[in-house]
């Protein structure tokens, strides 16, 4: 089991900045895939961002690569999501998740957080 809580989210104008954190409890870092979701009012809950299994390779959806970093701190249970030149369509409710296959469907993610919002204003 593994908890997680995200924080960092707020309202921001296009082209700022935020960066989230996901703090987890429980299992470490090592026994799960992280990864980041977002999820837009009246729309399907989407891959964001995650690591390969050992933490090398990292993959981001087309719309935030270039914009967004994930991250990881293992000594601090704590992975991160940069966000750059944030735009309104980056608008959503971003959840991090623990699961134990490296996918972009939701469904197959095993834990999630309670979820930040982020509000990006045009």
């Amino acid at each position: 089991q593994v908890q997680l809580v995200e924080s960092g989210g707020g309202l921001v104008q296009t082209g700022d900045s935020l960066r989230l954190s996901c703090a987890a409890s429980g299992r470490t870092f090592s026994s799960y895939v992280m990864g980041w979701f977002r999820q837009a009012p009246g729309k399907a809950r989407e891959f964001v961002a995650t690591f390969s299994w050992s933490g090398g390779d990292t993959y981001y959806a087309e719309s935030v690569k270039g914009r967004f970093t994930i991250s990881r701190d293992n000594s601090k249970n704590t992975m991160y999501l940069q966000m750059n030149s944030l735009k309104p369509e980056d608008t959503a409710v971003y959840y991090c998740a623990a699961g134990v296959i490296l996918t972009a469907n939701p469904n197959e993610w095993l834990y999630w957080g309670q979820g930040t919002q982020v509000t990006v204003s045009s």
